[in-house]
């Protein structure tokens, strides 16, 4: 019986495909990519505490997991990730940046309403990023968890950062930008003990295979994770469908590096408290991430 194949296959079956039949397009950056519109979804087990943190180069955990308790928390303001050491948004951030986007009367880092606001202040007037925003406009968030636990079969469980009256505040416009939760029931003659299962489909209408991607996978992975653990559920699958995938042309011959290796197997994710019952009660020490063994890094530039 021939082996399993792994699940970072996919990615890089995409990868190959983008490279040998992507359409040459021009873009925001002025960089320019190979495009594929609308791949097969990527499917990825969150049975087991399984963690998609891709290995065939080494994946910045710790940007992803602070990158992500910040839009948790609703945070807008790159300097707070900065000021840690994670340098992901600084170049939308920078006050060159926020000026070509029409934004310079705000001060450098305030990048506007973006995802971390869209998903707990939805509809709310953005002011500034240092305004407390508590109990203002549609907190998506805390409805998910409030749907997963109480009305588990609601087919509205959607987190949505495409908020379109906002876009022309926002340093940059959201690329994965709506997820939807799905609560799979155990059946009527389960043991009692047998938990509800917790699986999450994310689209993303702008997709950059080489940096953003990996980010993406691990982020919403670790998404599904905290939500099944403070709803009493089990992390069961992470699908991500994509819009526009693309490789950008300064990406190429790095990627084609990464193609060359062979996948290792994926690490487990372990909590370091078992008493977090609130969605904003998580820190960086919670996530102990066991058995991460993956390829060196491979260095490329980010297109701003």
């Amino acid at each position: 019986m021939a082996a399993p194949v792994h699940e970072e296959q996919q990615y890089l079956d995409l990868i190959r495909r983008v490279l040998d039949t992507g359409a040459v397009r021009a873009d925001r950056t002025g960089t320019g990519t190979l495009s594929l519109f609308a791949p097969p979804s990527f499917r990825f087990s969150l049975a087991d505490n399984s963690l998609p943190l891709l290995t065939t180069k080494r994946t910045f955990l710790r940007g992803i997991l602070e990158e992500l308790l910040w839009f948790v928390h609703g945070a807008t303001d790159s300097k707070l990730l900065s000021e840690k050491g994670v340098k992901i948004w600084d170049g939308n951030g920078s006050k060159e940046f926020l000026e070509k986007r029409g934004l310079g009367h705000r001060r450098e880092g305030d990048l506007g309403p973006v995802y971390g606001f869209q998903w707990r202040h939805f509809g709310a007037k953005y002011v500034d990023c240092e305004k407390d925003y508590t109990g203002e406009g549609v907190d998506q968030l805390r409805e998910c968890i409030r749907k997963i636990k109480e009305d588990p079969t609601d087919r509205r469980i959607i987190l949505s950062a495409w908020n379109p009256a906002d876009i022309p505040q926002m340093a940059l416009p959201p690329c994965h930008m709506l997820c939807q939760f799905y609560v799979h029931l155990p059946a009527p003659d389960a043991p009692s003990t047998e938990k509800p299962k917790l699986s999450c489909l994310m689209y993303q209408r702008s997709a950059d295979l080489g940096l953003g991607i990996p980010f993406n996978i691990a982020s919403y992975a670790l998404l599904t994770h905290m939500m099944a653990h403070v709803t009493g559920t089990e992390a069961n699958e992470l699908i991500i469908q994509l819009g526009d995938a693309h490789v950008y042309r300064d990406h190429v011959d790095a990627l084609e590096i990464q193609l060359k290796r062979t996948p290792k197997p994926f690490p487990t994710l372990r909590w370091a408290r078992d008493d977090i019952t609130d969605i904003e009660q998580f820190v960086y020490s919670d996530f102990v991430v066991e058995g991460y063994e993956c390829h060196p890094t491979i260095a490329m530039k980010m297109s701003v």
